[in-house]
């Protein structure tokens, strides 16, 4: 997976990354709704059933928690865990705080939700800032996708090329992975950002991987295996995982139920 980032490399390389960024990259998103966290980004999300006065929740990836196993799921651990909301051009509105890690994994899936001590009424109040609505429909082949990255404050552009059935790296297997075109080549601190559909706005993925230098299936170099075994390996490109199958295990309250229909989340 993309390595998380320690405070120190993000200092010496902040500015950098920002005057690296594409000239035009953020046609269509900004850094609404986005946050950073200590060593990685995320979003304010909202699943389509979620009414204001819900607690918001803050979608990044299961290694931002930490490097879980390869089977290993965490559902409602109590977390103080703080992010810092962004405006649409990037610059800090506050300090948002966990109450809970709702869920997360690295089993099938790379991805972690947290539940914040705010509404998303409460942020709008007193941000003026919305949440970004998870989709629930698969994204196709082809579509536009812009990643957020709130730790860099950087947006990449690019499209879905396709969809690895199995995508392989050490010890964990991740399924249906969104696999990008080459201009996004995310970077380390990038982990967790949201992956937003140009046309709707939407969080249709979550950023989590990129083969960094070619290597085989091993850490930060994932491969592609398909569903009869064969394996590639896709130098360069980067990787996302699919959120629109997470909405059916998020119920009333936005609390996860894992037993709710549809659901197919691992317990």
């Amino acid at each position: 997976m993309i390595k998380r980032v320690v405070g120190v490399l993000a200092t010496a390389l902040a500015a950098a990354a920002v005057l690296a960024a594409p000239a035009g990259a953020a046609a269509y998103a900004d850094f609404t709704g986005i946050v950073a966290l200590d060593n990685c980004s995320g979003s304010v999300v909202r699943p389509p059933a979620a009414v204001d006065s819900d607690p918001a929740l803050v979608l990044t990836n299961g290694h931002c928690v930490k490097l879980m196993g390869a089977n290993e799921v965490i559902v409602n651990q109590s977390s103080s865990r703080s992010f810092t909301l962004l405006n649409g051009s990037g610059q800090s509105l506050g300090t948002l705080r966990a109450t809970k890690l709702a869920y997360a994994t690295m089993k099938n899936t790379d991805a972690a939700f947290y539940q914040l001590s705010s509404t998303y009424a409460q942020i709008q109040q007193q941000y003026r800032s919305r949440a970004l609505d998870l989709s629930a429909t698969r994204p196709a082949q082809g579509t536009g996708i812009q990643v957020v990255s709130g730790y860099w404050k950087r947006i990449y552009t690019c499209a879905v090329d396709g969809f690895a059935y199995q995508l392989k790296e050490g010890s964990w297997t991740w399924k249906d992975s969104i696999r990008y075109t080459r201009p996004c080549n995310v970077i380390g601190g990038t982990s967790g950002s949201p992956i937003i559909d140009t046309a709707s706005g939407k969080v249709v993925g979550v950023n989590n991987t990129i083969n960094e230098s070619g290597g085989r299936c091993t850490q930060n170099n994932p491969c592609e295996v398909s569903q009869t075994g064969q394996v590639t390996v896709r130098s360069g490109i980067g990787y996302a995982q699919q959120t629109y199958d997470i909405v059916a295990c998020i119920g009333p309250g936005n609390q996860f139920v894992l037993t709710r229909p549809g659901c197919t989340l691992p317990r």
